[in-house]
């Protein structure tokens, strides 16, 4: 071979291998992941993560992850769902949103999504049945909702005097006010106590509310779901401060010095959205996967807050706790 054939040859090598490379890497499977709120805990993102790698995906090595947050601003998450459809993302995932799972079902009927949602996916227009979801739609019913009957009880058992519940509920969340706000009406009703509603969108406003509110006008505060997980911390502070038992619908208000939690474990359905994610990435179609319900349900009390307030948490309520902080 002549010296400059040899070169030549070289020179081709050296320049298709960067070609390669990069399409390798145009070619990595990506992931849309679409939230309502701020950045979500780094446990719970590992969670799902997890359920990624447990069916063959890393995040960097064999799938991207593309990062779209709202940061509640709800009428960001149209231009946010286009944009990640724009960019021909092999799946949308949306874990514990479902303003962000309806914002992707209406910017695309062929890319895939999957969802986890603490209503009824089926009342709410995700899919149209659970067990056959039809479409490009599947996912993870978490029931928060169908849980606040069951809050509420767990609340008048720690507080069996107390007549009045204050129940924070969020303006920007239809579904929680429709479907939570008729099952607490019914268990109250049941038990002889009166719900007060207390509609605020932010941490800020339930600040002011509660501020403009007489101490002895709120025996005990229910916190809906999906509200101020990004704020948990100060939530419980602001409980704190204010002397107030309140019932939260995560574990994680508690770890964060609230009194009581009791839902659904989060980190497992963000672990079930990471598999499901995993599944269809792999091949499966969305209308073809049943939708996931929720199995696992914890009670969590924090004995050093109940102290705090001067409550005696009542045996019995102890004894089903899955987690007592002490």
């Amino acid at each position: 071979m002549r010296r400059r054939e040899f070169v030549s040859l070289l020179a081709g090598a050296a320049t298709a291998r960067p070609l390669t490379a990069r399409a390798q890497q145009h070619a990595m499977l990506v992931i849309g992941y679409l939230y309502a709120g701020s950045q979500v805990s780094q446990p719970l993102l590992d969670a799902f993560k997890k359920g990624l790698g447990e069916i063959g995906y890393f995040e960097n090595q064999n799938v991207a992850i593309e990062y779209r947050w709202a940061n509640n601003a709800l009428d960001e998450l149209p231009k946010l769902a286009s944009d990640l459809v724009g960019r021909r993302v092999t799946v949308i995932a949306t874990p514990g949103s479902t303003q962000a799972a309806l914002a992707a079902k209406a910017a695309t009927t062929t890319i895939p999504i999957v969802f986890s949602t603490g209503v009824d996916p089926v009342q709410v227009g995700l899919v149209v049945s659970l067990n056959r979801p039809g479409g490009n739609v599947t996912g993870v019913n978490y029931m928060q909702v169908e849980l606040a009957a069951k809050q509420l009880g767990l609340l008048h058992e720690l507080l069996p005097r107390a007549k009045r519940f204050t129940v924070v509920l969020d303006p920007n969340n239809p579904f929680i006010i429709r479907s939570a706000g008729v099952e607490l009406e019914e268990a109250a009703s049941s038990i002889g106590a009166q719900i007060e509603v207390l509609r605020v969108g932010s941490y800020t406003e339930l600040d002011n509310a509660l501020a403009n509110i007489s101490p002895d006008h709120i025996e005990a505060l229910l916190v809906s779901p999906g509200q101020f997980f990004g704020n948990r911390v100060e939530l419980a502070a602001l409980a704190a401060r204010r002397a107030i038992p309140a019932m939260y619908y995560d574990r994680e208000f508690v770890e964060a010095g609230g009194l009581i939690s009791y839902g659904s474990d989060l980190a497992d359905q963000y672990h079930e959205t990471g598999l499901y994610t995993g599944r269809v990435l792999k091949g499966e179609k969305p209308a073809d996967i049943p939708v996931a319900q929720a199995t696992k349900f914890e009670l969590v009390i924090n004995l050093k807050t109940a102290k705090s307030l001067g409550l005696e948490i009542p045996p019995t309520l102890l004894a089903r706790a899955d987690k007592v902080i002490e």
